[in-house]
């Protein structure tokens, strides 16, 4: 597969340990740009309450998910808690080629799989405020002590692949972290790359 010039649309993929909020911060961004497409990805776990199959995720058996690997249709996918995540190549790579701006909320093992294909991707890891406000977010979705210890323990490891990240939001405030998340979409939407037909096209005349 070749590596994508991001000339049309702007990938922007987003990611965070459990419980960091970065779903919340992702869905406030794009009720602020409804332009903005964002990528659903694939899953075999089953629905968290309030979820939307759809909107969400796409949430397919074990066996899909396997048949759509054997197709070569994730740009990544990964395995996660015993559950299966991947990224749709066609959506992706559609969205882009339409000009559209594409949200892609992913774990870090998979951002780098797109780092690899997209040349000019921007990524942003969400940060907790600390490890235990992060444990205390996770008590309050409902899970186990156990989950929790265990989630707790894999998001240091992920915390740890923030170093590669171009930004980072923290989100101690979720009004403040979407429009930290704001700015560096309109800072990176603005970036002379991404104008310099346009400015070719003045010196032309």
């Amino acid at each position: 597969m070749s590596n994508y010039e991001l000339d049309k649309g702007v990938l922007i993929v987003v990611s965070a340990p459990s419980g960091a909020g970065k779903t919340s911060i992702c869905r406030k961004f794009i009720e602020m740009f409804p332009n903005v497409r964002f990528s659903v990805s694939y899953t075999t776990r089953s629905p968290r309450p309030g979820e939307v199959p759809g909107r969400d995720y796409n949430f397919v058996t074990t066996e899909t998910f396997r048949q759509m690997i054997a197709r070569g249709e994730f740009i990544e996918w990964v395995e996660n808690y015993g559950d299966l995540y991947g990224t749709s190549k066609t959506q992706i790579a559609s969205f882009l080629e339409k000009g559209h701006d594409v949200l892609l909320d992913i774990e870090s093992r998979g951002a780098k799989e797109v780092k690899k294909l997209f040349s000019g991707a921007v990524f942003i890891f969400v940060l907790p405020p600390s490890l235990s406000e992060l444990g205390r977010r996770l008590a309050k979705r409902g899970e186990t002590e156990k989950t929790i210890s265990r989630r707790l323990e894999a998001s240091l490891d992920e915390i740890r692949e923030a170093m590669w990240y171009d930004y980072i939001v923290v989100n101690d405030d979720l009004k403040d972290a979407v429009e930290r998340f704001r700015a560096i979409y309109i800072a990176e939407r603005s970036k002379r790359g991404r104008f310099e037909e346009k400015i070719r096209s003045f010196l032309k005349q």
